[in-house]
């Protein structure tokens, strides 16, 4: 077989670094976003923070630096690597880019920049469960026997404030080391049951709820009878069967309804009440407003700083002109207009997504969920003809402020149900149906899922029962059985 030479031809997307940077930029949050700029103005000396009152000679300078982007031919880009208004993100630029590498840096603005140091109001990570357990037992006295025991025993108690572990569990795993007997394990973890919060360290759930009502004086109004109920009931109480709870007791339906008032004061999971969870803080990327009957989209003025060239260095990079030493500033300026661009380019392509959401959900933002219209990825990204893992990345972590409530643009898209006039109807607005119709229902009959689909059906809207307990077990609302009140 003869070597040989073939000319083919085909059509490829290259991705060079700088569209990288625009993909890149437009997936981020808007607090990542904020620390990504703060890290590019650390590391471009021509790229710096545009005040709101700029001096006469600053200005001067500004027009200096645009009159130099007019007549330097040479400093700008290439004209066949200049951006697309399109970012044409079709192929997998995850496999160029690589994803895993692109950390963003945590470094703080100087304290000498007035703007919104946004990167200071972060929360301060706090104790976990077991380091609130052990900061108390630390500042109790006892002997260093008992502070083992007391150790082990917090080592064993789960984030819901449960012990996980036997007392004779607990205690071989320590009698090698320690003579100690039984007894002095279950002296110690009746210790820990008084710590803070109340129940922490019960075996069960009965345990838990007796130990939290040990802190309410005996002559509390209604104390005798929830402890009886713990005691004795507790499965009747799970299962809500108030029938047989009456005939039982003995008690009036007043009485028996003020009880389980009491009782659910109580906490099932007292550990869930210190959260080592950090709270998050959300930017709206966009304001959405109406004036004079129609619906305006903005883009968020504070959700990231102004950025500008230094025409003071824009200006010598043009008096120096091709030598080594203004080299680096040459390419800085490179890289501060393309990051300047890449920021454009991501407001615009935020502003046009947000202004077709709102113009589709219309009846959401006038009426609540229950006008939520059906809208998928692919209906956004035909009518701005971007492609859908463009409008993915738009509407991952990006919110907009609305009269309704700060949403994820992601809480606008939902799949639909067909109705029984040919048309659609918006899983959102199917779930605040039934949510409407459990809370008006009759407390002591409550509605099954069946119930609710039959309904629904009835109103036009085809919905099996299994997407009812679908729907409403995502809103974390209990079964018909579960929902059944005295009153």
């Amino acid at each position: 077989m003869k070597p040989s030479l073939q000319l083919k031809l085909g059509q490829h997307l290259t991705m060079t670094p700088q569209l990288q940077q625009a993909i890149r930029l437009l997936q981020l949050s808007t607090l990542d976003l904020q620390t990504e700029i703060q890290q590019t103005l650390e590391e471009n000396p021509m790229l710096e923070l545009e005040e709101e009152n700029i001096s006469t000679e600053q200005q001067a300078a500004d027009d200096s630096e645009t009159e130099i982007a007019k007549q330097d031919q040479q400093l700008d880009m290439d004209r066949n690597d200049e951006m697309p208004d399109e970012l044409p993100v079709d192929s997998e630029w995850e496999d160029i880019y690589d994803v895993a590498s692109a950390g963003i840096s945590n470094s703080t603005p100087t304290s000498d920049v007035n703007v919104n140091d946004y990167l200071e109001n972060q929360s301060v990570q706090s104790d976990t469960l077991t380091e609130h357990l052990l900061w108390q037992l630390r500042n109790t006295s006892l002997s260093d026997t008992d502070f083992t025991i007391a150790v082990a025993i917090i080592d064993a108690i789960n984030d819901d404030g449960y012990l996980t572990e036997t007392i004779e569990d607990i205690h071989a795993g320590l009698v090698e080391d320690l003579e100690i007997e039984l007894d002095e394990v279950n002296a110690v973890l009746n210790l820990v049951h008084h710590f803070d919060p109340i129940g922490i360290g019960a075996r069960d759930l009965r345990e838990c709820l007796l130990l939290q009502l040990e802190q309410y004086d005996e002559s509390t109004e209604g104390l005798q009878n929830a402890r009886m109920l713990i005691e004795e009931h507790l499965q009747l109480l799970g299962s809500r069967d108030y029938a047989r709870l009456l005939k039982i007791t003995r008690l009036s339906e007043t009485e028996l309804q003020k009880t389980l008032d009491f009782i659910q004061t109580l906490n099932p999971k007292p550990g869930s009440l210190i959260s080592p969870n950090r709270a998050e803080y959300i930017i709206p990327d966009l304001f959405v407003r109406k004036v004079n009957g129609s619906w305006r989209v903005e883009l968020n003025p504070d959700a990231a700083p102004r950025l500008r060239i230094n025409p003071l260095y824009a200006k010598y990079v043009k008096k120096s002109g091709r030598d080594k030493d203004s080299s680096y500033l040459r390419n800085s300026m490179q890289e501060a207009r393309w990051f300047l661009k890449s920021l454009q380019s991501r407001s615009d392509t935020l502003l046009r997504v947000g202004k077709a959401i709102v113009a589709r959900q219309r009846l959401f933002l006038e009426h609540g969920d229950e006008g939520m219209r059906p809208m998928v990825l692919r209906d956004i990204a035909e009518e701005l003809d971007m492609h859908e893992s463009t409008i993915s990345r738009v509407t991952t972590q990006k919110y907009m402020h609305t009269p309704r409530g700060v949403f994820e643009f992601k809480f606008f898209f939902s799949s639909h149900v067909s109705t029984a006039d040919g048309g659609e109807c918006s899983a959102t607005a199917i779930r605040a149906m039934v949510k409407k119709l459990i809370e008006n229902e009759n407390p002591k009959k409550p509605m099954s899922d069946n119930k609710i689909s039959a309904f629904l059906i009835k109103e036009g809207i085809n919905v099996a029962r299994r997407t009812v307990a679908k729907y409403r077990e995502a809103m974390s609302i209990p079964p018909s059985n579960e929902r059944k009140r005295l009153a």
